[in-house]
């Protein structure tokens, strides 16, 4: 029997790009189990600001009634993504797309006076959750009747090909979600699977804000002065991208980066 609709899997979901995302999804006609840790104020060391809670995620879910399936979980552990992975495809009946969009970030200071905690949990949450999140779900691309439809996206940050003044544990976890998005298209030659990886400029989220926090700023503006569009891009901006990769036609952007940044030079 063909199912009715494609399947994503979004990490990150519960607020911001991530969950701009399943919003784009959703519109689509896809379905989608939307994976967030909601830990709320309990955040890793180091990072700075909230993260989303779960009301918050499960406001994404009532947004789409019948299509979403809320699913609270860390990437930092493999088994949570597998069992997320399984209940995709025991709900929906497989799973066709995977948007690994969550991040932390934490900084201000010098690498010499990053502690080793602080950029263990940018690297753990940022680089080895799209590791862990590749890891538990491409054996469930591979295994669809059609391979050559899924897709694999990660959302990494134009920290990602450059360095930032205070931010050296988030550029070198960005860095390694565009390493690990590469190697991964590797790997995926002749399957039809592609990987991709996003690298969104400043963007209207909660994250923007910490940035500006951590840098002493009063607003946003000087980190939206480095774009060329002179303004923040609005997450449904960094969706309907993403959604673009997550389509049969984002088939062509295997293995690249692409740079939603709005023309950074900062």
């Amino acid at each position: 029997m063909t199912r009715p609709a494609r399947v994503a899997l979004v990490t990150g979901a519960a607020r911001g790009i991530g969950a701009a995302t399943v919003d784009a999804l959703c519109a689509q006609g896809y379905r989608v189990l939307a994976f967030d840790s909601c830990a709320g104020d309990e955040v890793p060391v180091g990072v700075r600001g909230s993260l989303a809670d779960r009301a918050e995620l499960e406001a994404v879910a009532a947004r789409h009634p019948g299509q979403v399936l809320a699913h609270v979980g860390d990437v930092r552990d493999p088994a949570a993504l597998r069992a997320a992975a399984a209940s995709a495809v025991a709900t929906f009946g497989g799973l066709d797309v995977v948007v690994a969009a969550a991040g932390v970030i934490g900084g201000g200071r010098p690498l010499w006076e990053t502690s080793a905690d602080e950029f263990a949990s940018q690297w753990e949450v940022n680089a080895l959750g799209v590791w862990n999140t590749a890891h538990a779900v491409v054996p469930h691309l591979l295994a669809q009747p059609d391979p050559a439809g899924c897709r694999f996206v990660a959302v990494a940050s134009a920290a990602g090909e450059r360095g930032m003044f205070g931010l050296s544990a988030y550029a070198a976890s960005k860095h390694a979600v565009i390493g690990i998005v590469r190697g991964l298209a590797a790997d995926l030659v002749g399957t039809g699977v592609t990987a991709v990886a996003v690298a969104p400029g400043a963007t209207e989220t909660a994250m923007l804000q910490a940035t500006a926090e951590l840098y002493q700023l009063d607003d946003v503006g000087e980190l939206v002065a480095n774009q060329l569009i002179r303004r923040a891009i609005t997450p449904a901006e960094q969706a309907a991208v993403i959604a673009l990769c997550c389509s049969p036609a984002g088939a062509a952007l295997n293995g690249s980066v692409l740079r939603a940044d709005g023309g950074f030079v900062g």
